[in-house]
């Protein structure tokens, strides 16, 4: 079905009930940008729940979701999203960004909405169909690439603070510049952001991060004292300190353009997290050593912990969470094996470690080097395909990636006539081990012979 059937269908069934509708908001943005979406809102002026019962009769649709409270029903049809709002003017108290609404006409929906290139309309009526209703200049800003808000922005984005994140958002996907005027609200009103809920923040930030650049937006966050609000850590990372001859870069900009290199490589999202946050533990560990300068030894395992407070607060899933968690925790190790004596060992040992996420926190690695010396960037890049090539071809050799050790709780149990305890612990461990030390092979009878040899060892008290 295309676009045109579809409102056409649309239009007859609010013509039913009397009412006028319209398409508004991102689909007519994106019409006019030349991208094709298949989310659709429109705007009733009238009775929305109305118009969704004769909607559903006259589509024959299965399922619609309802929110009678805001005016708004949902529901799909031929692979379209589609989105229902009663015209309406908003109304909000200073301690919440849920307004009180009552039903207005068209202009005045209009006016309520974020920015001027989201206020735009389009006539679905036979007789004026494709017609664009600007009543702010939306076409224009599109075509300026300008963000600005229809009515005062101050106003704005106090009443409702989240606008600001999609400011940002906005000016990050379609690499738009956000209005002086527009931008310095932003930054007066930045502290009210802390009456929205982490839930929607997140989500306004999972979209920054996933935008072709993301460096943009998070400079854009940073700027707007956004960033100060509800992410002080990464913050924290700016700053370079000279001493006696010695200075460190930029940790702030160097994660930045480590998350553009990831950003070149992958869309997961998750990905882009752990390049945000695989040096967030250098602050805490900054130290100055009179011969070799500035150090943060064991960065990787404070940024571990403080990754899993951070993420958990941002309210990741225990999924993502996990994920970031290990890159952070693991990122320095591949480029620490770029020595010719480095064992078969260390190798095996990072392979299970990294297990499912071995790739990815290749990639990683590979974006981690954005020194501005030639010489030392290529003299990585080289280290880098020694690791690859070693991971290879060892893990080729031993399967070891996500390996199970051969000999199982219930096995070691039923051997030693054991209960669950210590002990089983203790010789599971000394298996996996023996496997990673190279001391055995990754086989079941091989394994079995080495814990008969050292069995009375591993049931001493």
């Amino acid at each position: 079905m295309t676009h045109e059937e579809l409102f056409k269908k649309i239009y007859h069934s609010a013509q039913k009930c009397g009412y006028q509708i319209y398409v508004v908001g991102g689909y007519v943005r994106d019409l006019l940008l030349g991208k094709k979406v298949k989310d659709i809102d429109f705007v009733v002026v009238g009775d929305a729940m109305r118009f969704a019962d004769q909607l559903k009769k006259d589509l024959h649709l299965k399922t619609i979701v309802r929110y009678p409270r805001f005016g708004t029903f949902m529901t799909r049809y031929y692979g379209f999203q589609l989105e229902f709002v009663n015209a309406r003017e908003e109304s909000y108290s200073a301690d919440s960004r849920k307004p009180l609404t009552r039903q207005a006409d068209l202009y005045s929906d209009l006016s309520r909405r974020d920015f001027t290139i989201n206020t735009l309309a389009m006539d679905i009526s036979p007789e004026n169909f494709g017609k664009i209703i600007d009543v702010y200049q939306g076409q224009q800003d599109l075509k300026d690439g300008i963000i600005r808000t229809p009515l005062d922005p101050v106003q704005t984005f106090s009443d409702d603070p989240l606008r600001m994140l999609r400011a940002i958002r906005f000016a990050s996907q379609l690499q738009f510049k956000i209005e002086e005027r527009t931008f310095k609200a932003i930054q007066a009103n930045a502290q009210r952001l802390k009456i929205i809920s982490q839930e929607r923040i997140t989500d306004e930030f999972n979209k920054i991060l996933l935008t072709e650049k993301p460096s943009r937006g998070m400079l854009l966050l940073d700027k707007s004292g956004l960033l100060q609000v509800f992410f002080p850590e990464f913050v924290a990372l700016k700053g370079v300190e000279q001493r006696k001859g010695f200075h460190h870069k930029d940790v702030f900009y160097h994660t930045l353009q480590v998350l553009d290199n990831v950003a070149a490589k992958s869309d997961k999202l998750e990905l882009r997290l752990a390049a945000l946050l695989h040096d967030i533990g250098k602050p805490p560990t900054k130290r100055f050593d009179e011969e070799s300068g500035w150090t943060f030894h064991g960065h990787e395992v404070v940024g571990e912990r403080m990754a899993r407070r951070i993420l958990r607060r941002f309210k990741y899933s225990t999924e993502i969470v996990d994920y970031v968690c290990k890159l952070v925790r693991l990122h320095l190790r591949p480029m620490a094996l770029v020595s010719e004596e480095v064992t078969d060992s260390a190798i095996r040992r990072l392979i299970y470690l990294a297990g499912d996420e071995l790739d990815d926190l290749m990639i990683l690695c590979r974006a981690d080097i954005t020194s501005k010396i030639e010489k030392k960037v290529k003299r990585y890049l080289e280290n880098y395909e020694i690791v690859l090539k070693r991971i290879a071809e060892v893990e080729e050799r031993d399967r070891i990636r996500n390996f199970k050790p051969p000999i199982d709780g219930n096995e070691i149990m039923q051997l030693f006539n054991l209960k669950p305890g210590p002990k089983v612990g203790k010789i599971k461990k000394f298996i996996l081990e023996a496997i990673l030390n190279g001391e055995v092979p990754n086989d079941h009878d091989a394994c079995l012979e080495l814990i008969m040899q050292h069995k009375d060892e591993l049931l001493a008290d």
